[in-house]
């Protein structure tokens, strides 16, 4: 199968974070099982554009990726030398597979991918929950929906990484039919190892955003009777940093933080597997690739029921779920804190579950099958 993927931002673009990797992989798996892929991207490098030339076509581990100049240097990505190109070449694709939404690159291209008669998917990425219609701009987010917005998902195949988000999805438009798989997420070789930590650590890794509750988690660290440590490991913007910062002063806990930064791959697998719990105690998460990190290194999570693997965790017994309220998370982390057994069990078959639960070449496979019908 000749096969396209529209992504804004493709590796080497890692600070996007799950979805730049969980897509490259995706990619990857699909060249390695002989099909013919190629990937359009923008030159989107966070407030800089990725070293490559614009419109040169790059083998990447196996997959052709062009990447397009954008005229815009911000989340629209209007890229008219993309939209160009897609529409020269769409008619040789068996399957376009677009990811993301609200920004003007994906917008376009599903517009222009319709006119092909092709099968056209939709990967929202946790971007057309119930959260992104209540915050940020939302009224403009509700505007462009009922213009066009509707109109051009239902014509297209729903993509969703996790049931809640298919739910959701489908309660904004009934009629939607689309598939769920879960994301393809490039996981390391190397063994966990067992660690003692003389506090117990707990680690926060994800982009630090009003959305992932750190405000709550903050709140909770200070009401705790217990000596504890979080590391936070992330980038975001700096206002919001300086104002987490403050918040944790005020709360008296900043003793308690260590802010670890943006961290590569190597040192962010390292970190995940010292730590004693991961945590995302998230107001929205449509699948969260870290959870699946975090404990193929065998550490147990606490998530909120708002992260789209909730119930994943919950069905294999592989960590905590709490609301968003301050009062429970307080509570699950006072039980993961006490629950000794339970976080040793996870530290020797976290690992085993994942691999069995996440295996890529079955994955690919199923992802092949959807494109196929």
């Amino acid at each position: 199968m000749k096969i396209l993927h529209i992504i804004p931002a493709y590796k080497p673009a890692y600070g996007y974070g799950g979805p730049t990797e969980s897509v490259s992989r995706l990619c990857e798996g699909l060249a390695a099982n002989g099909h013919d892929v190629d990937v359009f991207a923008t030159t989107a490098n966070g407030e800089t554009e990725l070293n490559v030339i614009p419109g040169k076509v790059y083998n990447v581990d196996g997959v052709n990726v062009t990447y397009f100049k954008r005229f815009s240097g911000d989340k629209t990505n209007v890229s008219p030398a993309l939209w160009l190109k897609l529409i020269k070449s769409i008619k040789t694709y068996d399957v376009i597979h677009l990811h993301s939404w609200w920004n003007t690159l994906i917008v376009v291209a599903a517009m222009l991918s319709l006119t092909s008669k092709k099968k056209v998917i939709v990967a929202p990425r946790g971007m057309l929950s119930k959260y992104t219609f209540t915050s940020g701009k939302s009224s403009y987010k509700k505007y462009v929906h009922s213009l066009i917005g509707r109109k051009l998902l239902s014509k297209c195949v729903l993509h969703a990484t996790a049931y809640s988000e298919y739910q959701e999805c489908r309660e904004l438009i009934p009629e939607w039919q689309g598939f769920v798989l879960s994301n393809i997420i490039p996981l390391p070789t190397f063994q966990p190892l067992k660690n003692i930590n003389e506090v117990f650590t707990i680690i926060f890794l994800s982009r630090i955003h009003p959305k992932k509750g750190l405000e709550k988690l903050f709140e909770a660290i200070s009401l705790l009777d217990i000596s504890i440590k979080l590391k936070i490991a992330g980038n975001g913007d700096e206002e919001y940093i300086a104002g987490l910062k403050e918040l944790a002063a005020n709360l008296k806990i900043t003793s308690k933080l260590e802010w670890l930064g943006w961290l590569d791959r190597e040192k962010k697998f390292k970190e995940l597997n010292k730590a004693d719990l991961f945590i995302l105690v998230s107001l929205n998460e449509n699948f969260a690739n870290v959870v699946i990190e975090a404990l193929h290194m065998g550490t147990a999570v606490l998530i909120s029921e708002n992260v789209g693997l909730a119930d994943f965790v919950k069905e294999k017994n592989l960590g905590w779920i709490s609301t968003l309220d301050v009062e429970n998370i307080v509570e699950k982390l006072k039980e993961a804190y006490l629950d000794k057994e339970k976080l040793m069990f996870i530290r020797q078959k976290g690992r085993t579950i994942i691999e069995q639960a996440f295996c890529e070449d079955v994955l690919i496979k199923q992802y092949v099958e959807e494109y196929q019908k």
